[in-house]
């Protein structure tokens, strides 16, 4: 039935299936600027540009950063070139220009001539009609296609992480004017919604059970000897000895096999094994060690051994998680006997005696560190988990969800039992959910008449609403969110977005979805609007899982912990920093910006709530006591070096390079994210701060004070 919905793909993109837009009226041009101004221009703004920014930035063959103000010489420049004056205003006011090594104008007439080009472009917005533009039409991204599919069918089967990767405009994957669609981008449109809509109505396809072995992105337990600092003197090891995360095609039971290998005392207690799944604890099991030994030393090698752990498992992407508690047996450590009422050894700095030479500390330096080697080749009671294997599905639902039939099926599905009457109102009903509009009967025809074609054809009602659904699916109404031009009155440029589209912006902004049936009441009745109504409905959907996706998307793209994903690290420099310390850091910054969103917080808890989110990973990395788990708890952080996202490890990590931290960089990522203020790229000609021949052994304080000797970088580098 692919053929049917490739030819109204085809037709549905040439023609569209709605009245095309009006014409949109020209943009009215601003009121012609007072003789007043123009004589402040000419007395004031004017020599001030000809005797500091000209020798740089005027009649010459490469201006400097390619800003050339040759023709800034009339009044009537502030509206033809507003966004150049607009950043000459931004840089004269932060005291940036002129470059220390030319002429300095006085302060107080630099930042006059800041003061008056601001003011004079508040002026001209007040008496100059607003004129919006147009809305671009803009492409459903990845994300938003997998959370509508989701929210429209009640499949969650992620279709779009088959598509190509979404381009990115200012930092972020929804920007209309880069979300292009390809030849290929549309073949799989055309693919995904054949899947999904079958998927919807008749259920996953048969499966056979696969085995599949994950590659944990977690740090394993035997990997205790790499870092014993890793664990804290009550023998605590990691809380995730494995994780991983694994697409579960369908619902239903699978088998989760752990292979276990390590050494223990003979004896000891059964070891206890957690399986999490999305961070949840789902099954804890424990098995035996047997064995016999005279001393405590003796241990037992197991490697091999296996435990099976049968569970139900939703459709989608899973986390799982293998947690071993207790590694270690008896007391931890102490320094001068088992005894609990002593204080463990706490480390000190090394002070040397007076007559200490630097050949005697360089032996003693030398001994510490070798028997600190040995200590670390010394066979540790503990289990390791050396593979998890997924087998299955060996039961799962072969039918279509109850969910699924009750989104489509909106007055009825029995076999025989079928009206014309309710076609119209299946497809009608789909279409305005998938349009996120009202649709009219003259568009709904050609999706009834391929319906019926289909059913006859095919003898079968089903077949005939998957096909149907698969052309709402490759509609551009579908695919872009798309605002039209609408008539205005006299001489307005603008007009009001509806009720529809407004709900549309909220959802795919809170949600990154279509709206729900709640939203689309309200903007059915024309009450959506309303401040009261409108609050309200921010407040719900707040409120709502789905608002995860808002620090997901928006959160990550703007603070760039998205790009935690693909940050790399040296592992002998950094052995702790493993992938589940990755997905920790990266999920305690998303529920951080949840939180002030959700309640309303302070903007200013981004540089300094004293608070934050992390589990027990994230604490022991961060030095956080008392905390356990792999769930995400509030922790305060009074006391401690940390506030707000500047201390989380996520954008400490994306604003640093591979082998060593950079000012450079967290100054640039300061200035780019939270200050709305890039500096420009830098020049060719300058070289990189490790490449400043000043020696290796002075600071990075000393590098960057010497950095900023040279003039070009300066005006940059003063900033961060």
């Amino acid at each position: 039935m692919l053929v049917f919905s490739i030819a109204l793909a085809g037709s549905v993109l040439a023609g569209g299936s709605a009245p095309a837009p009006s014409a949109a009226p020209e943009p009215q041009q601003a009121p012609p600027i007072p003789p007043a101004v123009a004589e402040n221009f000419e007395a004031t703004i004017k020599p001030f540009v000809s005797e500091f920014c000209y020798p740089c930035h005027g009649n010459k063959g490469e201006p400097e950063h390619g800003l050339n103000i040759q023709s800034f010489t009339s009044v009537q420049s502030l509206i033809d070139h507003r966004q150049q004056w607009e950043d000459i205003a931004a840089i004269l006011s932060r005291s940036e220009m002129p470059p220390l090594e030319e002429e300095q104008p006085e302060e107080e007439r630099r930042q006059a001539v800041a003061k008056w080009l601001e003011s004079e472009f508040e002026r001209i917005d007040r008496v100059t009609p607003p004129d919006p533009g147009r809305v671009t039409a803009r492409r459903l991204n990845r994300s938003e296609y997998n959370n509508t599919i989701r929210d429209l069918l009640g499949v969650d089967i992620r279709p779009a992480d088959d598509f190509p990767q979404d381009d990115s405009g200012y930092g972020f994957d929804n920007i209309a004017d880069v979300l292009s669609l390809s030849p290929v981008l549309m073949e799989k449109y055309v693919t995904a919604a054949d899947r999904v809509s079958r998927a919807a109505l008749f259920g996953p396809p048969d499966m056979e059970p696969t085995l599949v072995r994950l590659r944990s992105e977690g740090r394993r337990v035997s990997e205790v000897r790499e870092v014993p600092a890793r664990y804290d003197v009550t023998g605590l090891s990691l809380p995730n000895a494995f994780h991983a995360v694994h697409r579960i095609p369908v619902d239903g039971e699978y088998m989760i096999r752990v292979f276990l290998g390590g050494l223990r005392p003979a004896n000891s207690e059964p070891i206890s094994l957690a399986l999490w799944v999305d961070d949840q604890e789902v099954r804890t099991t424990q098995f035996d060690v047997a064995g016999a030994a005279t001393f405590a030393q003796d241990r037992q090698d197991f490697g091999g051994q296996t435990v099976d752990i049968r569970v139900q498992l939703k459709a989608g992407d899973r986390t799982l998680a293998v947690a071993i508690p207790r590694i270690f047996e008896g007391l931890p450590a102490k320094y001068n006997g088992p005894n609990p009422s002593t204080r463990p050894d706490t480390p000190r700095e090394f002070e040397p005696p007076p007559d200490a030479t630097p050949e005697r500390l360089a032996q003693f330096k030398k001994r510490f560190e070798d028997s600190q080697a040995e200590l670390a080749k010394l066979p540790l009671n503990g289990v390791r988990v050396n593979a998890v294997e997924v087998g299955g599905p060996y039961t799962h639902v072969t039918g279509p969800s109850a969910e699924s039939l009750a989104k489509v099926y909106t007055c009825g599905h029995a076999e025989g039992a079928h009206q014309p009457v309710c076609v119209t109102r299946i497809v009608t009903d789909f279409a305005k959910r998938a349009f996120r509009r009202p649709v009219t009967t003259r568009e709904m025809q050609k999706y009834i008449d391929l319906v019926h074609m289909v059913q006859e054809q095919e003898n079968s009602f089903a077949e005939g609403i998957a096909v149907g659904l698969q052309a709402v699916l490759v509609s551009p109404d579908f695919l872009f969110r798309i605002e039209r031009d609408r008539r205005v009155s006299g001489s307005r440029t603008y007009h009001q977005i509806t009720e529809h589209e407004l709900a549309s912006r909220l959802s795919f902004f809170l949600w990154s979805s279509t709206p729900d049936e709640e939203l689309r009441r309200a903007a059915d009745r024309g009450t959506l609007r309303q401040p009261k109504v409108l609050a309200a409905q921010v407040q719900r959907m707040l409120r709502d899982p789905k608002s995860r996706a808002l620090a997901e998307n928006f959160g990550g793209q703007w603070l760039q912990f998205r790009a935690l994903e693909s940050v790399t690290r040296d592992r002998e420099r950094f052995p702790d920093f493993e992938d589940y310390l990755r997905l920790s850091m990266r999920r305690e910054t998303e529920a951080f910006v949840a939180h002030v969103i959700r309640e309303d917080r302070s903007i200013l808890d981004f540089i300094d709530g004293k608070y934050s989110f992390v589990n027990e990973r994230l604490a022991r990395h961060y030095g956080i006591p008392d905390v356990s788990g792999p769930e995400l708890r509030r922790v305060e952080l009074s006391g401690l070096p940390r506030a707000g996202v500047l201390t989380q490890g996520s954008v400490l990590t994306v604003s640093s390079y591979a082998t060593r931290t950079s000012p450079v960089l967290r100054g640039k990522w300061i200035l780019d994210n939270l200050l709305d203020s890039p500096p420009p790229e830098a020049p060719p000609d300058v070289p990189n701060l490790d490449e400043v021949a000043i020696g290796t052994s002075v600071s990075m304080r000393a590098q960057l004070e010497e950095h900023r000797k040279n003039p070009t970088c300066a005006s940059c580098h003063r900033r961060m």
